[in-house]
């Protein structure tokens, strides 16, 4: 039975499994996106996402925390500078996973994993939205609205 277990293998020893996932996310901090099989794509968003946000605090101990990850100085240099300012606001999702359909060769399933805030054809439609607050109270913020569109039709012209 495997009652709790559930970190993938990918058919690797420990050691080989932790280089192949550094290399993996130092190459898609890099690239932005790579072409990778589904489980090693699932394997992969599991490793990158708490990096990324350990990314957005820029103190030198979560630098360091990184860097025994990724083992790059340049995709942990990378990854605070530019990634960390784009994605500063999501609280979290920061990879996208897409399917491709089976390889050629063995059939394997296929998959293109990406950062979600560098794909420019799934963010052009979208207008940057501003931050709202929650409010506790229920229908609030419709009458509130409501306030706002009545008070324009009740202005009074000022005579000179």
């Amino acid at each position: 039975m495997r009652h709790g277990k559930k970190t993938n293998h990918l058919g690797r020893k420990t050691a080989h499994r932790k280089s192949m996932l550094a290399n993996m996310a130092c190459s898609l901090i890099e690239h932005k996106r790579i072409n990778t099989t589904v489980a090693k794509a699932k394997a992969l968003k599991q490793f990158v996402e708490p990096l990324v946000t350990k990314s957005k605090e820029d103190t030198t101990h979560n630098r360091r925390i990184v860097f025994s990850r990724l083992r790059q100085k340049e995709a942990v240099t990378e990854l605070f500078r530019e990634v960390a300012v784009k994605v500063g606001d999501r609280p979290g999702g920061y990879t996208r996973i897409i399917r491709l359909g089976n390889r050629l060769g063995d059939n394997a399933e296929m998959a293109m994993i990406e950062l979600v805030d560098y794909n420019e054809l799934y963010n052009a439609g979208k207008p940057a939205k501003k931050k709202s607050t929650r409010r506790g109270r229920r229908g609030g913020a419709q009458k509130e609205a409501a306030a706002a569109a009545v008070a324009p039709a009740t202005e009074v012209k000022e005579e000179e």
